[in-house]
């Protein structure tokens, strides 16, 4: 994961796992809607995996 993704993740969470596919958008929309922190640690998780 790069350092500008990374970036993404904290800013917006949603935004940074859009080429993830539609599912994994609305998840870590849904998990930023309900607290920040679980939406940026989910799309943190989601992109590292992603990469390996």
């Amino acid at each position: 994961m790069g350092c500008m993704r990374a970036i993404v993740c904290l800013i917006l969470p949603p935004l940074a796992v859009l080429d993830r596919g539609c599912g994994t958008v609305i998840i870590v929309t849904a998990l930023t809607i309900l607290g920040y922190v679980p939406g940026v640690i989910a799309a943190l998780v989601l992109n590292y995996m992603a990469e390996n």
